[in-house]
């Protein structure tokens, strides 16, 4: 939901229980603030199935470069958003 307040504005999440058809449905709304809170959802849950299907494609020993021909994005863009930070490991002694 779209909550304003003084100039600003911020995006709340829509009931957890509204189903992805609906959200499709609301998108379609000619209520805009309807539409774009649908919109927004639906964002949302594509960056999360995403992240998921990423980590699995991973776990079943998918290079990077065959995630980004997959999401259509360069091999660059899908291992900086997704790959784990590497710790740097100081010398003692």
């Amino acid at each position: 939901m779209l909550t304003t307040g003084l100039g600003q504005c911020k995006l709340t999440a829509m009931e957890e229980t509204t189903s992805t058809p609906q959200l499709a449905s609301d998108a379609g709304s000619r209520d805009p603030a309807v539409g774009l809170r649908a919109v927004a959802s639906l964002r949302l849950l594509l960056e999360d199935l995403q992240e998921l299907q990423v980590r699995n494609a991973r776990a079943n020993g998918w290079s990077w470069q065959e995630i980004a021909c997959a999401l259509g994005v360069s091999k660059q863009a899908v291992h900086k958003r997704y790959a784990e930070p590497r710790r740097l490991l100081r010398k003692r002694g």
